[in-house]
């Protein structure tokens, strides 16, 4: 008699290779809103059950210095970032501290601070992701292009709804 894949694999003999460990631990993971139009849905998000997730916003990028002809221009990473309760927060240390970042803009939105935040993630080996919400439309395309070079997983979200099954999905 034939026995199946999966009889043979609850055998004793089999049961040697199995690892007595959960298979997923939650991640530490940074959902960061990219302007303004993106800061109610992470604070909307942020009201929910989450493992270990941490929100903030990046609306204070918006201010940040522009470069006049020079190669790269000299600035401070401290307090571009506000936690939900408005106090600012360095950077490189939300980075330092998470598995993945994600990074929420809304079609249409300037997402500049992506390019800063992307970086950061880069020099500390940290993932990227970065979720654009917004009809598909050419707004959209004109975000997911400012995106696209700071993010190793890029996805159009049409709903709020949408980003919170990608951070359930993402262990948040």
């Amino acid at each position: 008699m034939k026995v199946s894949e999966s009889a043979r694999m609850t055998t004793a003999a089999q049961a040697r290779f199995r690892i007595d460990a959960p298979n997923s631990l939650p991640r530490d993971v940074m959902v960061i809103a990219l302007d303004r139009p993106s800061e109610p849905v992470i604070k909307h998000l942020a009201a929910q059950q989450w493992n270990r997730a941490r929100f903030f916003t990046a609306s204070a990028f918006a201010a940040m210095p522009h470069d006049q002809g020079a190669q790269h221009t000299e600035f401070s990473m401290q307090g571009w970032l506000s936690d939900l309760a408005g106090r600012t927060n360095d950077l490189i240390e939300i980075v330092s501290a998470a598995d993945l970042v994600v990074m929420v803009a809304s079609a249409g939105e300037d997402a500049q601070a992506a390019a800063i935040i992307g970086e950061a993630c880069q020099a500390r080996h940290v993932m990227t992701t970065a979720l654009v919400l917004g009809a598909p439309d050419a707004s959209a395309t004109a975000t997911l292009a400012q995106l696209r070079p700071h993010a190793n997983m890029l996805v159009a979200a049409t709903t709020e709804d949408y980003i919170a099954d990608m951070l359930t999905a993402l262990r948040a």
